[in-house]
């Protein structure tokens, strides 16, 4: 098993964060051009925590070699299972993700959570620290030297994409600011 662990500070506040998580997906995110669907399955409130939960399935697009998809049979289409709980008591977004996608093969347990950084913020400007860990697993059974290769090859790609999916997070963000201050300033000056 090899882990990834990741932690960045947003310079945006938790409710704007917790807010556009929402969009991650969507055109305004050229670095997320991989994923061709997201299909909310469940969604609900807890009524005693105020949590919601949601179950999400994310249908991606994959680049694995030709040689590998014809070995292991597939398509160039693949799966996660996501579920998100966004705890506005506790000003918290956990989410878990599993790869559904040749699972049997290889296991990738994503956690990325999203809480405000009181130790980087001020009145004024708030920020959002991003925490991200992910355990891979390669499942193949005895052949290590095979597992490790798949396991290292599976973390630099890993790393690459969270790394990518940083950067039009951020794009999300600053365009989210922009067209919610624009909506206000409309609200504001009673133009609909």
């Amino acid at each position: 098993m090899k882990v990834f662990f990741s932690k960045y500070t947003f310079d945006y506040s938790w409710e704007e964060v917790s807010t556009a998580n929402w969009r991650k997906y969507c055109p305004w995110n050229d670095k997320s051009t991989h994923v061709i669907a997201v299909d909310t399955l469940s969604r609900d409130v807890d009524p005693a925590t105020g949590i919601l939960r949601t179950e999400r399935l994310i249908t991606c697009t994959q680049s694995a070699p030709a040689w590998v998809v014809s070995l292991l049979g597939g398509s160039n289409t693949s799966h996660v299972y996501e579920t998100s709980y966004v705890s506005p008591a506790e000003k918290r977004v956990t989410m878990c993700s599993t790869n559904l996608t040749w699972a049997n093969i290889l296991r990738v347990r994503e956690t990325v959570t999203y809480q405000p950084d009181l130790s980087a913020s001020s009145p004024g400007h708030e920020r959002t620290e991003f925490v991200q860990d992910a355990k891979i697993t390669a499942l193949c059974g005895g052949w290590q030297k095979i597992r490790t290769k798949i396991e290292d090859a599976s973390i630099e790609r890993f790393s690459e994409n969270a790394r990518r999916g940083r950067e039009g997070f951020e794009a999300v963000l600053e365009i989210s600011r922009r067209v919610f201050r624009e909506e206000k300033e409309r609200e504001k000056a009673g133009v609909k």
